[in-house]
C-alpha cells in the first residue's frame, strides 16, 4: 500500500517540481502538468480516502471558489465568466497540493530549491547574453533560443513574452535558499551569493521591466530587515548592482545616442531617433523608433496615459456592478462588446490583479481575494519555522505588493507563476533546517 501510495506521488511531484523550468517554455506545459496533477490528486483523495483536506486553508480555498462560481453566475458573458471561474479551482489546488501533500520532507523541498535556482541561471545568462547581443537601430537581438523581444528596449530572454525581470524579481530570494544549501564554506558561500543577487538586480534593471526593478529592490529592503544572518550580503550585493546599473546607464549606447522627437503619456507615447556611431554610407545611420515613455511624463499627465484609460474604465465598470463585478475575464469583453463600456482600444486586463479581482467579482469577490492573501499571510507569520518563514515572508510580499502593474491571475503563465510561488512559500514551513 505505501509503494503504491509513493507511485501516486512520483509524478505529480515531478511535474510540480518542473514548473520554474516549463514556466520558461510558455503557458501551455505548465497548465497541462498542472491539469495532470489536479486530476491525479483527485484518484488519490478518492481512492486512499487521505483526510488531507481538513486543514483551515483548504477550507477557505473550497469557500472561495464557490464564492466565485455563485458570484460569476450574473456576469455579462455568463458561459465565458462561469467557465474561468470554474477553472480557476486548479489554481486554487496547486498551493493545497505543494503545501499538504507533496512537499512535506527537506529531501523533496530542497530538490524543488535547486531547481528553481537552476531555472534561474539559465534566465540570468540567457538574458544577459541577450542584452550583450545589441544593435543600435535594432536594440537587443535574439537570445541563445533565437528569441527576441517584440518592443525596442525589452529583454525577452528564453521567455516567449518580455518577462525575464519580473521572473528573477519573484523567484530569485527562493534560489538564494538554494545557494545556503548548496554552500557551506562562508567565503565561497560569501562571493557566489553576491554575485548571484548582483546579477539578478541587474537584470531586473536591464530588462526594461520597471515594476521588476521595482519589487525586486522592495524584496531586497525586506531582506536586509529580516534575513539578519545575512544582511551584510544583501547590502553589498545592492551597492554593487546599482552601481553596475549607473555605470550602464553612462556607457552603454543604449541609453545614450539619441534625440528625443516626441513625448506622450500613452503606450509607447515616447519617439526617439536613434543613432548608429557605427554606420558607414551603405547603412543605415538613424532610425525613429516608438518605446515607452518616461515614467515622470505619465505621472504628470496620467489622464492621457494607458494607465488611466484601463483604471478609469475599472472603475466604471465597478460603479455599474458594484457587488458581483462584470464577471471573471470580461474586462476586454466589456470593453468591445457592451455598450456603455466600449473603448477604441481595449486591454485584456486590468493590470493590476486587485483592481481586476475588484471590476470582475465585484465587492463580494475582492473581499474574498483580500481574506485569502490576509490568511496566507498569516499562516506565514504564525510558523514557528523561524528558520524560512522570513523567506516566505519576502516572496509573497513581491506578489501581493498592491502599487505595481500585474499580470491577470486569470491568464494561464502568471496565474500558475503566482500559485506555484504561494505554495512554495507555504511548502517552506515545512523544512526542517536541523534535518537539513
Amino acid at each position: 500500500m505505501l509503494k503504491i501510495k509513493k507511485d501516486f506521488i512520483f509524478v505529480p511531484y515531478i511535474l510540480i517540481a518542473l514548473i520554474p523550468i516549463t514556466l520558461i517554455t510558455g503557458p501551455a506545459v505548465p497548465d497541462l502538468s498542472l491539469f495532470v496533477v489536479c486530476l491525479i490528486f483527485i484518484i488519490y483523495l478518492y481512492k486512499y480516502n487521505i483526510n488531507l483536506l481538513s486543514n483551515n486553508f483548504t477550507y477557505y480555498s473550497l469557500f472561495f471558489w464557490i464564492c466565485l462560481l455563485l458570484l460569476n453566475l450574473v456576469s455579462l458573458n455568463f458561459y465565458k465568466s462561469f467557465g474561468e471561474s470554474f477553472i480557476f479551482g486548479r489554481m486554487l489546488l496547486l498551493p493545497i497540493i505543494m503545501y499538504l501533500w507533496l512537499l512535506k520532507t527537506n529531501k523533496l523541498i530542497k530538490n524543488v530549491i535547486l531547481i528553481v535556482l537552476f531555472a534561474n541561471l539559465i534566465v540570468l545568462f540567457d538574458s544577459i547574453y541577450q542584452f550583450l547581443n545589441y544593435h543600435p537601430l535594432n536594440g537587443f537581438g535574439d537570445d541563445i533560443f533565437s528569441r527576441k523581444a517584440e518592443i525596442y528596449g525589452r529583454l525577452s530572454g528564453p521567455f516567449l513574452d518580455m518577462v525575464p525581470g519580473s521572473y528573477i524579481a519573484k523567484f530569485f530570494i527562493f534560489g538564494f535558499i538554494g545557494i545556503t544549501i548548496l554552500f557551506d564554506k562562508k567565503i565561497i558561500f560569501l562571493v557566489i551569493s553576491i554575485i548571484y543577487l548582483s546579477l539578478c538586480g541587474y537584470l531586473t534593471f536591464i530588462s526594461g521591466e520597471r515594476m521588476a526593478a521595482a519589487t525586486f529592490f522592495l524584496a531586497m529592503i525586506l531582506s536586509i530587515t529580516l534575513l539578519k544572518n545575512y544582511r551584510i550580503i544583501f547590502i553589498i550585493s545592492s551597492i554593487i548592482c546599482l552601481a553596475i546599473c549607473y555605470l550602464t546607464i553612462n556607457l552603454h549606447d543604449h541609453y545614450n545616442n539619441f534625440k528625443v522627437i516626441d513625448s506622450k503619456p500613452g503606450h509607447l507615447g515616447l519617439t526617439i531617433e536613434k543613432f548608429d556611431p557605427n554606420c558607414n554610407q551603405l547603412s543605415e545611420c538613424k532610425k525613429l523608433i516608438n518605446v515607452q515613455p518616461n515614467f515622470l511624463e505619465v505621472l504628470k499627465n496620467f489622464d492621457q496615459s494607458a494607465y488611466y484609460e484601463t483604471y478609469s474604465l475599472s472603475l466604471e465598470m465597478v460603479k455599474s456592478y458594484p457587488l458581483t463585478g462584470i464577471g471573471m475575464n470580461n474586462f476586454n469583453y466589456g470593453c468591445k462588446f457592451v455598450e456603455e463600456f466600449k473603448r477604441e482600444r481595449c486591454w485584456s486586463h486590468p493590470h493590476n490583479f486587485y483592481l481586476q479581482w475588484l471590476t470582475e467579482n465585484g465587492l463580494i469577490g475582492f473581499l474574498c481575494l483580500i481574506i485569502y492573501v490576509a490568511f496566507i499571510f498569516y499562516i506565514v507569520i504564525s510558523s514557528k519555522n523561524f528558520a524560512y518563514k522570513n523567506y516566505s515572508f519576502i516572496a509573497l510580499s513581491v506578489i501581493f505588493w498592491p502599487i505595481m502593474s500585474t499580470g491577470s491571475l486569470l491568464k494561464n503563465w502568471h496565474g500558475i507563476e503566482t500559485f506555484f510561488i504561494i505554495g512554495l512559500s507555504l511548502s517552506l514551513l515545512n523544512f526542517n533546517k536541523e534535518n537539513n
